[in-house]
């Protein structure tokens, strides 16, 4: 009788039980609760931080981004001078991270799928090799390979004096202590049809190749979308060069005293940071692709062997997507390592975001709160946009169920 008076207590008299039992309104107010806790320790902890930066004469908020840098960065994509702005120096940095990740993802990808495929060789040396380069990069940590190419190979190259190089003779492509050195590409007047014409060509290529897929699936016949896009890619900007009177020319280096001038230069910070990024990672997506590969049931290539189908289109056409969707998750985390590592960069002199702005920066301003969160913010959106679009790409890739 107690227990049927307490229960009917919780029960109002339209039959509703009241807010307190609710597990839906308990939980609604436990959620409120915890948001306000949160929003109360973020404001005390900002409202300390800047209490204590007062305290101790450290300026605070970020009217430093307007002032004068006062330091030379040795590789920047965007014009800038010692007189630039802090918030220059940030956009440099920026763009130099972005560049090396978007190389490094790209580079690793295709070592990755390469060795992958490799170590499922029925080749012994193939396959052994494969998992040398494997056990080998993946167990030596990052900084160390960063060091090994930077100091034990690339600083070691000669010099361009022994090189052989004679002093002001123009040279193609040279590789020294210095970086590797190529022509550059002068664009006049009228150089901008052929990056249109460019741009054409890839939506073209975009276009065509779904109208292959819808095709293909209509018809079950192929149509070679690589070749014709690549077609694209060569003969329209070719034409346009063509018809706009070769609007570009090129700059070549050449030695002048002792250093290199002119052209175009990739220097060994760079080129250490993308082989260290580029290989350390394509060990890891390898052994993705093999793990996908082998996730797909045998019978799969036997059933189109039976029909017909060559070995390498059985690989394209049916073993590849079904094993794609065993790839691109943990292909993603991959990708996201790359980026974060790259801030590795500092430890052998490449001008990142890290180096620019969370060490030169830092060191001047002496605002390390402000300069600290604003880089590990930037990495925070890079890593999200990241794994954003790959997400995009794994559901536009995925095996539609039947």
């Amino acid at each position: 009788m107690a227990h049927q008076e307490s229960v009917a207590s919780d029960v109002d008299d339209s039959g509703r039980v009241s807010l307190m039992n609710d597990p839906k309104a308990r939980g609604l107010v436990f959620q409120v609760l915890l948001i306000i806790a949160v929003i109360y320790l973020v404001y005390s902890g900002v409202t300390n931080a800047i209490d204590n930066l007062a305290r101790a004469g450290i300026a605070s908020g970020f009217g430093f981004f307007g002032e004068r840098a006062g330091f030379d960065i040795g590789q920047s994509l965007i014009p800038y001078t010692n007189d630039s702005t802090y918030l220059r120096a940030f956009f440099v940095g920026l763009l130099n991270t972005m560049v090396v990740g978007l190389i490094g993802v790209f580079f690793a990808t295709i070592i990755g799928f390469i060795i992958g495929l490799a170590r499922l060789s029925k080749n012994y040396l193939v396959q052994k090799f494969a998992t040398v380069y494997v056990e080998m990069l993946r167990n030596i940590p990052l900084l160390l390979q960063l060091l090994f190419w930077y100091k034990a190979v690339l600083s070691i190259l000669p010099s361009p004096r022994q090189v052989g190089l004679e002093p002001g003779a123009e040279v193609v492509f040279s590789l020294n202590n210095r970086g590797l050195y190529m022509p550059r590409i002068v664009p006049e007047a009228g150089s901008s049809l052929i990056l249109y014409a460019l741009l054409i060509a890839i939506v073209a290529w975009i276009f065509i190749g779904r109208w292959a897929k819808k095709r293909q699936m209509a018809t079950g016949q192929q149509f070679p979308v690589f070749f014709t896009g690549l077609g694209l890619i060569i003969v329209l900007p070719l034409l346009a060069y063509l018809v706009t009177g070769m609007p570009l020319s090129l700059e070549y280096s050449s030695l002048q005293g002792f250093n290199m001038v002119d052209g175009w230069v990739i220097q060994p910070e760079f080129m250490a940071l993308l082989l260290g990024l580029a290989l350390y990672t394509a060990a890891f997506i390898a052994e993705i692709v093999r793990a996908g590969i082998l996730a797909v049931s045998h019978g799969q290539s036997e059933a189109a062997y039976a029909l017909g189908i060559r070995p390498n289109l059985t690989s394209r056409l049916v073993i590849v997507p079904q094993a794609m969707r065993v790839i691109i998750p943990p292909l993603t985390s991959q990708y996201l390592n790359l980026i974060k590592n790259s801030s590795l960069a500092v430890a052998i002199g490449y001008p990142d975001l890290v180096s620019i702005f969370g060490g030169t920066v830092l060191n001047q301003t002496g605002q390390a709160v402000e300069v600290i969160s604003i880089t590990m913010l930037v990495y925070l959106t890079l890593s999200l946009l990241t794994s954003a679009f790959m997400n995009w790409f794994n559901s536009s890739v995925a095996l539609v169920e039947r």
